[in-house]
């Protein structure tokens, strides 16, 4: 079985993928090797064979075109998933052989679908966060209210307290559920989109939560990102997917090129560098076969 891959693949994009620089800890936080990944329903892999390894206190971002694989990458590495084959290490442990109370006491993971009673409040959801921490008859101790009121603040939710969820918007359930993962306390976070379909607001609320994160604790974060200049900006070290397979990885300034941007988002873009927030990406077209645009204006001239 072989994964999909949209673009074929040159010299030039094996060397980019495979001689990027990657962290040099000699006991890596997180690593993944050889990860083949699948769905029971699909007949071909997703990741066919990839190996990364997370530098640890860092962002690292996932980027890429939709269906590139960056989600299911991410769930992999989240147990959400089921690996074919590969391993995923975390501090040296496998983490398919950690209990899952432990594997939660390790790393939080936001996904996409988050579904929750609504009439739940705000601080009844985050102290959902601490199950990982406590067993199943045990009532909460000082050290869950602490953790609670920690996340709580982070998240800059805690006018919302006793609000109950259903009553929020959108962006606001975003930054609760972030401070449910918060609440959990674990060395890894993984934000699978975590800035989809909220407005710019919003957007700016969740990244500087992880820039925070980055700033001023040890935390290590995987996220997946849509945007790139947000990737650009915010994230330590890129990894940037297509077809399944990792084209490039590295710093974001060795990564967002405007080669890339052409080879696997198929845009003509301009790149430029020099300021304080990250790359200026200028979008200038999509790239398609000609024959589009000759069918276009044939289509509108009649």
């Amino acid at each position: 079985m072989s994964g999909t891959h949209t673009s074929p693949e040159t010299d030039a994009d094996r060397n980019r993928a495979t001689d990027a620089e990657e962290p040099t800890d000699e006991n890596p936080h997180l690593t993944g090797t050889d990860l083949r990944i699948g769905y029971p329903e699909a007949d071909e892999l997703v990741i066919d064979g990839e190996s990364l390894s997370v530098p640890e206190g860092q962002v690292t971002a996932l980027i890429g075109p939709n269906g590139s694989g960056k989600s299911t990458l991410l769930k992999g590495i989240a147990r959400q998933v089921s690996l074919e084959s590969g391993s995923v290490l975390l501090d040296g442990s496998d983490i398919h052989e950690l209990e899952k109370k432990e594997f939660a006491r390790k790393l939080g993971l936001l996904s996409q679908e988050n579904v929750s009673p609504g009439s739940l409040t705000v601080e009844e959801l985050v102290f959902h966060g601490r199950y990982p921490h406590r067993g199943f008859f045990e009532s909460t101790t000082d050290e869950d209210e602490a953790a609670v009121d920690r996340a709580i603040a982070l998240a800059g939710v805690d006018h919302l307290r006793e609000t109950e969820l259903d009553s929020l918007s959108g962006g606001q359930k975003q930054l609760v559920w972030i401070a449910m993962v918060l609440a959990q306390e674990t060395d890894v976070l993984l934000l699978d989109e975590p800035t989809t379909f909220l407005d710019v607001h919003h957007q700016l609320e969740v990244m500087e939560i992880v820039e925070a994160l980055r700033d001023y604790s040890d935390v290590t974060i995987v996220l997946v990102l849509h945007d790139i200049e947000q990737a650009a900006r915010y994230a330590d070290y890129l990894l940037a997917l297509d077809g399944g397979s990792i084209y490039a990885r590295g710093p974001p300034e060795e990564v967002i090129t405007e080669e890339l941007l052409a080879d696997v988002f198929e845009i003509e873009a301009a790149v430029e560098y020099g300021g304080e927030t990250g790359p200026d990406i200028t979008p200038l077209g999509p790239l398609h076969d000609e024959s589009t645009d000759d069918v276009r204006r044939e289509i509108l001239r009649r």
